[in-house]
């Protein structure tokens, strides 16, 4: 069963009415002591706690078991967003779950893992991307943080291979800092992979034009996936998804036009 109470009482005790006013105030965290890595101190969202709780109540209503699990920021959430229909035809029959949260750094995941998230789950594989709005750390903290996410998923869900996909690129131009920064955090993580029970796989350029460069074709605003963007996503870790489920719904192919010789 899947722990979920203690998220009723914090909603309590941080919203509350505010006198004399139609409106509720929501109580900010007090901030990490000085040299403390956020990245890698479980921490709740005080604005996205009703979202927490409504993902715990609908995987606990799944009738059948979850065997593949996908977690993150708004680029895992916009599966069910830009990527509904892609998702429905690779992922949904594989018993798939989305547990990606827009906003969500790497302390959030460790929060909801510490508070019952996949609790009596067994998945086959779970899917990690998460980093991109960890701006405040450094590289090597986020770094740290996405090794953290990792551990805490095997040791809630050892049998599960961990499918590690290194963070997307971000930003319209190859020269922006961001671009850096991720490609050192994306380093760094890379070692975790052993090909067996975490496979990492960093797809980033597949987005990019030769010159390094975003298209709004592909990222509309040059971090979140469009349609056509998440389809590069799903044909890019399709190989590594049959291994763990060889039964996979394979990527649609465009459909040719017929001759008119």
């Amino acid at each position: 069963m899947i722990r979920h109470w203690f998220l009723p009482a914090l909603l309590t005790c941080t919203l509350i009415p505010a006198a004399f006013a139609d409106e509720t105030i929501s109580w900010p965290l007090p901030p990490a002591p000085q040299g403390v890595n956020t990245a890698i101190t479980a921490a709740p969202r005080l604005d996205w706690l009703q979202r927490v709780q409504q993902n715990f109540d609908r995987a606990k209503k799944v009738t059948a078991p979850i065997e593949l699990i996908f977690d993150g920021d708004s680029i895992t959430d916009g599966w069910q967003g830009g990527g509904r229909e892609i998702w429905a035809q690779h992922y949904a029959p594989l018993n798939a779950f989305d547990f990606g949260i827009s906003g969500d750094r790497t302390e959030h995941i460790l929060w909801r893992l510490d508070h019952g998230q996949v609790e009596g789950m067994h998945p086959k594989m779970i899917a990690i991307m998460i980093g991109t709005n960890n701006g405040s750390n450094t590289a090597e903290q986020v770094a740290e943080g996405i090794k953290a996410v990792v551990a805490g998923y095997q040791q809630r869900c050892p049998e599960a291979v961990i499918l590690l996909q290194g963070v997307f690129p971000r930003g319209e131009k190859a020269t922006e800092p961001v671009r850096a920064k991720i490609q050192k955090i994306n380093e760094l993580i890379a070692p975790l992979g052993d090909g067996k029970k975490v496979i990492y796989v960093d797809f980033g350029a597949k987005f990019l034009e030769p010159d390094g460069t975003m298209s709004k074709e592909i990222m509309p605003d040059f971090l979140h996936p469009s349609p056509k963007g998440y389809q590069i996503w799903a044909d890019a870790i399709q190989p590594v998804i049959e291994k763990i489920f060889p039964s996979a719904p394979k990527p649609q192919q465009p459909v040719a036009k017929a001759s008119t010789n």
